[in-house]
């Protein structure tokens, strides 16, 4: 598959995520983004300009026809914009790139007779084969609940969707045919649980890049959890990090790259937010990569964002209150994504998880639902690969509960069971605990009821600071 080249050679891969009504895009999106992050890749999300515009109190029945072409025309520009606003960012990544579109132009077309995106075509001198097939790498189309799982389809998880059952149907049918000759278009349907439905986009997507992701993506794979005992050599003791090319050091630049493979860090910030009951859970996460270590306060400095914050001298002129910002190149600031995840009552035996990806604005504004009841959860998280299976350790940092002090876990999705599974020498494994429920991360974080109603002493920033921007992701 022809793919675009970034700086230094990298690979830049544009991929449109489509669908009906809710097909499980949002989810899909977060979950894809995180994927391939933990895979050392840059992620750009592209938003869906329909949305953002039809939030902005546009209603289609108050719309005559012309009015609805004159709409779809802007809708179209302004998306090509957009994305062309990402393309180029991306090109300029000196990292692999993916660029996740929420709906590419094509899908303004299934809103339109065929007649009056003929018209459009027209006027815009616009071809199709350009808008379909050259501008994208990949189509993946995501069918709605409401064709094949239909006790799954619902309206309140998004502000503009207004569409019933049998709407929503028709629309997915129609947006799906409007990609229709893309070399490169993948559908999934509802033919397994809604886990499995991601998990099979995501492994579309990497097939289709040529990226071996082993049983983490097999539809019989399961995550198996395992206690950690403690890291080799006690490294968890000093602050391994990322050196670019030239491998892994640690606080002293010592290589240690013979002894440890090759690895990617990110700071996780976990908080459970109030639910209307207790069948519910909802939670909001920020994931950072590059975040400082602040030796004085031996902590994360979870206030690092995507600039410098430097001293300004100049002669003559009191600059202390005035710092000066300045931008640097990937390796050296961090980058923050977002994400709200909620778990809903059980429905035919499953509980789906749905994730979003959010802004750093509407983190600050979910932070405040925040549950009184658990404790705010810091972890490092180390992804690698060892003898081809991909893994995650989790290392849980203070503040924290007691129970959580010195708690490492690592886990895989894989489809070897028991003793099948050959695990990391250099760690040394307590026990598996997968199907142990006092190592979920919600009771990990719950406080004792003697704690609830106790301020314990915080000794670093719960919050998202005022310098944190929603363009940084």
């Amino acid at each position: 598959m022809s793919q675009k080249v970034g700086r230094d050679n990298s690979k830049v891969y544009r991929l449109v995520l489509t669908g009906g009504p809710c097909g499980g895009k949002t989810t899909g999106q977060a979950r894809l983004c995180t994927f391939f992050e933990n895979l050392g890749w840059k992620v750009y999300r592209v938003p869906e300009t329909a949305s953002i515009l039809l939030g902005g109190g546009i209603k289609w029945h108050d719309l005559t026809q012309e009015e609805v072409l004159g709409f779809q025309d802007n809708l179209i520009k302004t998306m090509m914009q957009v994305e062309n606003t990402f393309f180029d960012l991306a090109s300029n990544c000196r990292r692999n790139c993916l660029v996740i579109c929420d709906r590419g132009i094509m899908d303004g077309s299934a809103y339109l007779k065929p007649e009056d995106w003929k018209k459009l075509k027209e006027k815009n001198n616009w071809n199709e084969v350009d808008l379909r097939d050259s501008r994208y790498n990949l189509v993946v189309h995501m069918v709605s609940a409401a064709i094949g799982a239909e006790d799954f389809y619902r309206l309140d998880n998004n502000s503009t969707r207004t569409e019933g059952i049998e709407i929503a149907r028709e629309l997915d049918k129609l947006t799906a045919q409007a990609w229709v000759g893309h070399p490169y278009y993948d559908v999934i349907d509802n033919s397994t649980d809604f886990e499995r439905k991601v998990v099979r986009m995501i492994a579309a997507v990497c097939n289709r890049l040529g990226i071996e992701a082993g049983d983490r993506l097999s539809l019989d794979s399961k995550k198996r959890k395992f206690l950690v005992n403690k890291m080799m050599d006690d490294s968890d003791s000093f602050q391994l990090k990322i050196n670019g090319a030239h491998g892994l050091t640690d606080e002293k630049g010592i290589s240690v790259v013979n002894s440890y493979p090759q690895f990617q860090d990110f700071i996780v910030v976990h908080d459970y937010l109030v639910t209307p009951n207790h069948h519910m859970q909802a939670r909001i996460r920020r994931r950072g990569q590059n975040v400082r270590w602040d030796v004085e306060k031996h902590c994360w400095d979870l206030e690092t964002d995507n600039r410098y914050q430097v001293c300004a001298v100049s002669k003559g002129k009191d600059t202390k209150n005035s710092p000066i910002f300045i931008y640097g190149t990937d390796a050296d600031f961090s980058n923050w994504t977002y994400t709200h995840t909620t778990r809903r009552p059980e429905i035919n035996k499953e509980s789906p998880e749905l994730r979003m990806q959010i802004s750093a604005r509407e983190y600050r504004l979910l932070l405040v639902q925040k549950d009184v009841n658990h404790y705010t959860i810091y972890k490092k998280r180390r992804c690698f690969l060892w003898k081809n299976q991909y893994f995650q350790m989790d290392i849980y940092e203070e503040p924290c509960h007691p129970r959580c002090r010195g708690l490492i876990i690592l886990e895989t999705y894989t489809t070897l069971l028991d003793k099948d599974l050959e695990l990391p020498g250099f760690l040394e494994i307590i026990k598996e605990i997968t199907n142990d429920g006092n190592y979920s991360m919600y009771k990990l974080s719950k406080k004792d009821s003697d704690e609830v109603n106790r301020v314990p002493p915080s000794p670093r920033t719960d919050g998202v600071p005022e310098t944190i921007t929603d363009g940084v992701v």
